[in-house]
């Protein structure tokens, strides 16, 4: 098969400008530079605490040890630090730090090296090697990943609707790494342009494209292909790619804990039922309390300035509760701070009559974006969700998790249509995907398919990430209104 002519000058002129080498780099100098800098704030914050009896330059002498957490990393698939996702990041550069610090600790020890070290630093620098490499990383992907010359460039085979839906997903989140550069497909009424990506022509150019073009990965975005068309064109075209990622016919299915099995040849896809497991629930309960008394403790008189602030902005009670869905369908009374004003609901009524434009909205969103209900200090407390500290009782008490689908009432059950049954399964939490996704930018069917994702794909990981990006997102305020 020859190149369409008329996409011949299109080819020659894209300028497949991702260079794999620097990104490798970036990350690996990334965590060097994290894990180095949590051990140098761990040693002289020790230093700082207890002046006598500590001698920094002990420890300098394992500074040849960050190679190893390099290697690693590298064998837990952290790098390039393309095409991962920000869980399984969390999770393996988690578990790596720790099994690191361990074998170190343990070395030590061994050699009876143990008693001249302080324990205190060790800890310290684990905790902070954590949260600094991912942080590091994180940082490296915001300033640099929308450069043309990140990440790895990618084929798309398949000029579909799959195929339009991964370039439009690869495109809004250059962080995954992988750069569309062209798309084949057997069509020629396909041939063109999907979305700003040239469509070259049929499949069987990729060997000969991947080769020409040094392009190390493909994805074969055709579902719907029959079984024997797509095995032969894996066998044929995809041993020209180190990598090839296949979109299979299972959308909305679980994605983060699913496994590859081998049954004597036969390929199977394990999925790990997480909500099943009584191990992950427990953890989930033990984070849900512990947190919640520590936090709640300590943020206990900035509870005490914002019911203040509301009895002096507008009259009316602090707090205010509505009946919320909960697992299992159970109600429950979800409680906040109060952000309205009185008579909140003839309110909005009539300013939906002086504003029938905005009515529809409202009816598709249950948002609006000035909101006439809203006192003054009311708003406040929503951009920054602090109006949402008081369900922390309700997460004591067993009706709400830290993390889970966001809770809904029971008119908003007909929009969740067959997807109420995920959300019924697990508690309804304080923050979650939604939160962490764009707020309230994003449609309503985008939450619901966010709250089913949640529910699929629920683990302890899952929920430290979201912990972790709620504090980010309630900082700069996203979709906050």
């Amino acid at each position: 098969m020859q190149l369409n002519r008329t996409l011949r000058p299109a080819i020659s002129a894209l300028g497949i400008s991702t260079r794999p080498l620097p990104t490798f780099l970036l990350m690996i100098g990334s965590d060097l530079l994290a894990l180095g800098l949590a051990g140098v704030l761990s040693i002289y914050s020790r230093l700082w605490l207890f002046e006598e009896q500590f001698n920094p330059s002990l420890y300098w002498q394992l500074t040849p040890g960050l190679g190893l957490f390099i290697a690693t990393y590298a064998i837990m698939g952290l790098y390039p630090g393309v095409a991962i996702s920000p869980v399984d990041e969390l999770r393996w550069t988690s578990l790596s730090t720790t099994l690191m610090y361990l074998t170190l600790t343990a070395m030590l020890l061994l050699g009876r090296d143990g008693e001249v070290y302080d324990r205190g630093v060790f800890v310290l620098s684990w905790l902070l090697s954590i949260v600094l490499v991912l942080v590091g990383r994180a940082l490296v992907r915001s300033l640099f990943a929308h450069r043309r010359w990140w990440g790895y460039p990618v084929i798309v085979l398949g000029a579909g609707k799959t195929g339009d839906m991964v370039i439009r997903t690869l495109r809004h989140r250059p962080s995954i790494g992988l750069k569309p550069v062209l798309v084949l497909d057997d069509n020629p009424d396909k041939h063109g342009v999907l979305q700003g990506i040239p469509v070259v022509g049929g499949v069987a150019l990729a060997p000969k494209l991947a080769r020409r073009r040094n392009i190390p990965y493909a994805i074969v975005a055709m579902p719907g292909v029959p079984r024997d068309r797509l095995l032969t064109l894996i066998e044929r075209y995809g041993t020209a790619f180190p990598h090839l990622l296949i979109i299979p016919d299972l959308f909305e299915f679980s994605s983060l804990w699913v496994s590859a099995k081998d049954m004597g040849g036969i390929l199977g896809l394990e999925v790990r039922q997480t909500l099943l497991l009584p191990g992950p629930r427990l953890a989930k309960f033990l984070i849900d309390l512990v947190a919640t008394l520590i936090g709640g403790l300590v943020i206990l008189p900035l509870i005490g300035v914002i019911a203040l602030l509301i009895r002096l902005d507008s009259p009316g009670p602090i707090f205010y509760s509505q009946l919320r869905i909960g697992q299992n369908g159970q109600h429950f009374k979800a409680w906040k701070f109060r952000t309205m004003i009185r008579n909140a609901d003839e309110a909005l009524q009539a300013y939906l009559d002086r504003h029938p434009d905005l009515r529809e909205a409202w009816e598709r969103d249950q948002k609006l974006r000035r909101d006439p209900r809203i006192t003054r200090i009311g708003g406040f407390l929503r951009r920054t969700s602090l109006d949402e500290l008081p369900q922390l009782w309700n997460v004591l008490r067993g009706e709400m998790s830290l993390v889970g689908p966001r809770p809904i009432v029971d008119e908003e059950v007909q929009k969740y249509g067959n997807k109420f049954e995920l959300y019924k399964k697990v508690l309804p939490g304080l923050t979650g995907l939604w939160q962490i996704s764009g707020r309230n930018n994003i449609t309503y069917e985008e939450r619901v398919s966010l709250d089913a994702y949640y529910v699929r794909n629920w683990s302890v990981w899952l929920d430290v990430y979201i912990l972790l990006r709620t504090i980010w997102v309630v900082v700069k305020g996203e979709g906050a209104y």
